[in-house]
């Protein structure tokens, strides 16, 4: 695989695992059936006719199985770096999700620069906001990055 073919495939996977988790947030769904439906469903299919882009699979699983697993140190991490006033309850489910996967992936995937991984979910982020809650995004992804990568 291409570096390119594999960095769309990786990509993939990561919005793809911001989609699992938000699933899973809202519907409790158990993590290995959540897994098995987005294996036979999700990762690659068409919906509404349109082609997505193959994940990589293993990373995508990695992402899922990773903030399933990590949830409660996510999530202290992400509540420490928040203005004071909020909490995770407050922020809108999917750029929840949003910021557990990359938290994950900056405090589990060293294999992945901090940069790429940021920068992947602001993508993300993009994706479902508007440029004030990428900018949100990319500032608490940021204050973990350096806490968990100095």
């Amino acid at each position: 695989m291409s570096r390119n073919a594999r960095a769309l495939a990786r990509s993939a996977a990561r919005l793809a695992a911001v989609q699992a988790l938000y699933q899973q947030a809202m519907e409790g769904t158990a993590l290995v059936q959540l897994l098995d439906e987005f294996h036979q469903h999700r990762l690659g299919a068409a919906i509404e006719d349109e082609q997505l882009a193959d994940a990589e699979v293993s990373f995508f699983d990695d992402i899922v199985k990773g903030v399933d697993a990590r949830r409660d140190e996510i999530d202290g991490l992400l509540a420490e770096r928040l203005a004071a006033g909020w909490t995770l309850a407050r922020l809108d489910r999917t750029m929840l999700q949003i910021l557990r996967a990359g938290t994950y992936e900056l405090v589990a995937r060293a294999d992945v620069p901090t940069a790429s991984a940021i920068s992947e979910y602001l993508d993300v982020a993009h994706a479902f906001f508007d440029e004030r809650e990428a900018k949100f995004a990319n500032g608490v992804l940021d204050a973990v990055a350096k806490a968990v990568r100095s």
